[in-house]
Parts: C-alpha cells; structure tokens; sequence
C-alpha cells in the first residue's frame, strides 16, 4: 500500500508546475537533490515514472500527466478540510503563499499589512512571490493575489487595500537643463523617453488623464528597459525622461534629484486590491490576512478623511 504523504503531492504538483526541480525546490523551501530523491521515491513507491528528465528540461510522462490532473482537485479539497479544522484553532499557523506584481512589493501600505501580520501571527510563515506576469492564483497554489483594481479576475473576491496609486513623469535637471520642459503629453515624442518593456515583450504605452481626457502615448528613445533600477538610473544620469509609479520616485523629487513633469495630467486611480477565492472556509491564517487588511484599510481611510478636513 501507497505510504505517500501531503507532502510528496506537493512535491509532485511544484515540480508539474515550474517544470524545474531548481525552482520548485525554492518554492518547497529545501534543496534540488533532496527534491530530487524525494521524486525519485515517489515513483519507486508508484511503480511509474512521472517525469522525463534530460539535462535541460523536466516534463510530465502520460502517467505524470494523469496522476496531476486527477491530484490537483483533490489536493484542493484535502486542504480545505485541513484548513476549516484549523480555522478552528484559536492562534493562526501555517503558510500564507501571496503572488504579486514587482511594484506591488513596494508598496507602503502592503509594506505595512506584511509586517504588522508577521508580528501579530509569529507562527504563519509569509510566502511572497513577486512576478511580472498574471497567474492563476488557484491553479499555483496561492492563497491570494494582489493587483490593481482593474487587473482582478471577474470571479474573484477583491479587497482594496485602501491606497491610491498614481505615476510620475520625471526628469534630471541635466536633461532639462538644455530643453524645454514638455506641457502636455504630446510633447513628449520630442523628447528622449526612458521606455518600458513588459513582461509579455510589448513597450508600455505612457497613459495620461485630465479631466475627462485621455492619451495614451507611444514615447521614443534609444534606451528600453523592463527593469525598474536600470530605468531610474538612467534618468537620474541624464539619458532622458521616465515613467515610473510615483512611489518609486518620490524620494528623488522631495530631494531635489529628479523634477516632476505633467504632474496635472497623472491622478490618482484606483490602488492594489487583495484578491482571492469565494472559499466557504478560508483557513484560520487566510482570514487573519483579510481581517487586518480591513483593519488597516479603514485606519487608513480615517486618516485621509481627517487631513482633508483639516
């Protein structure tokens, strides 16, 4: 009889998903060759190969590929009924798996809702994976996501986590030194632009809104990046203006590095939701999560209410 264990099908599911005994063992929090030996068991215990393994690639087998597909649903109800009985225990534990954008990481108040949830629940352990790309946070095994409003499956539950965002456009005072400042959007294909490429390959269109109006603009330069360091350097030396979440730069403009342009032409939209399942049970962690971020939200909405009467 079969002795595999919970911990074996996820092993088997990490490694069907990242198709990377390397990768899947960081996200299983242990090393390649003890993965590696701990698949190599599973399918002595099975009688069966699951993977085809060459030196650079691993892919499920026929057999692999059915053992998965009926494992995932009902490694998905095993841990429901783990989590509604550990719901019922008075102090959260476990693990809480987060996907989110790059930008998303940065953010003050999501900075904020991680450590203060850390502090206050010393036993669950935060997982948070940081990627460009939009995943299926149920079929990755995550607990929740977190996007902009906009970016929200319609069949998921969002929770916002009550910041705006908002972008800046900005340049170095060397670079303005011998041009003209840009006054409205399109302006800027006159001038060296910074320009962004997205995880799918596409160049980001710059968006710009006043009221009512709305420009999308294709900037030019001789410099693109997907990266958020290389960019900001960039425009820090000179090279040219950039476009970044007003997070990443405010720190340059309070100090003087950077100046803000069309400032008048970038409002605030609406900030990063949580989002995550319709689950009748969500565990005892996961509504720990949701409960603070409620908490923390309404903290945060009380505050701007009062300094806007002030």
């Amino acid at each position: 009889m079969s002795r595999l264990a919970l911990r074996d099908f996820d092993a088997v599911l990490a490694v069907a998903r990242r198709g990377s005994f390397r990768q899947a063992a960081i996200d299983l929090g242990m090393s390649t060759t003890a993965l590696s030996h701990m698949i190599a068991r599973i399918e002595s215990d099975l009688g069966v190969r699951l993977f085809n393994r060459t030196t650079r690639s691993v892919a499920l087998t026929d057999a692999g590929r059915v053992f998965v597909d009926r494992l995932g649903p009902s490694l998905l109800d095993v841990r429901e009924a783990i989590e509604i009985v550990r719901a019922r225990g008075e102090t959260p534990s476990g693990m809480l798996r987060i996907n989110a954008p790059p930008f998303a990481a940065r953010s003050p108040a999501l900075t904020h809702l991680l450590l203060e949830y850390s502090r206050r629940y010393p036993d669950m352990h935060v997982d948070l994976v940081t990627e460009g790309q939009l995943r299926d946070i149920v079929a990755e095994g995550f607990d929740l996501g977190i996007r902009v409003a906009s970016l929200v499956p319609t069949d998921m539950i969002a929770l916002s986590l009550g910041e705006a965002q908002r972008f800046a456009v900005v340049a170095s005072p060397a670079y303005l030194a011998t041009r003209s400042r840009p006054l409205v959007p399109t302006d800027l294909p006159g001038h060296a632009c910074i320009r962004v490429r997205l995880p799918d390959g596409s160049l980001y269109r710059w968006h710009f809104e006043k009221g009512g109006d709305t420009a999308q603009v294709e900037v030019s330069g001789s410099i693109t990046f997907d990266d958020l360091t290389l960019s900001r350097a960039a425009v820090l030396a000179g090279f040219g203006i950039g476009f970044f979440f007003e997070q990443d730069v405010i720190a340059d403009i309070d100090n003087g590095s950077l100046v803000r342009l069309l400032e008048d032409w970038t409002p605030p939209f609406p900030g990063l939701c949580l989002y995550y399942p319709g689950r009748r049970h969500p565990s005892a962690g996961l509504a720990a999560f949701l409960n603070l971020a409620r908490e923390l939200a309404s903290v945060n909405a009380r505050g701007r209410g009062s300094a806007a009467s002030s």
